[in-house]
């Protein structure tokens, strides 16, 4: 899984996402797009997780950050996400924790 993951960024493809959710206790599936994996610079344990962009959030598009005892499945498709749908921070002063060639947004 951690493979599609980071093949998915370096492709700049969507994935399809299975995950248990602790807010809704039960397991979800969506549609993100895959930004990085590391440490989650809001919380206060430095584990890493995987931080995705979810196209079909309940509320509204928005980042999800889980670890990875989360992560049911991800499987690749073939949908391709440009990275300034969801970039809204300076790169250089926020990096990314995985090196990708996102141009601009890298």
């Amino acid at each position: 899984m951690h493979e599609t993951f980071i093949n998915a960024i370096h492709e700049k493809k969507k994935i399809r996402l299975k995950f248990f959710s602790k807010q809704d206790r039960s397991i979800l599936t969506r549609l993100c797009a895959p930004m990085d994996f590391g440490p989650g610079r809001r919380t206060k344990d430095q584990q890493p997780r995987y931080h995705l962009w979810d196209y079909e959030s309940d509320a509204k598009n928005h980042t999800l950050s889980l670890l990875p005892d989360q992560i049911v499945s991800i499987e690749p498709t073939d949908e391709i996400f440009g990275p300034a749908e969801f970039i809204t921070w300076d790169v250089k002063k926020s990096p990314w924790f995985l090196i990708r060639d996102w141009g601009a947004h890298s």
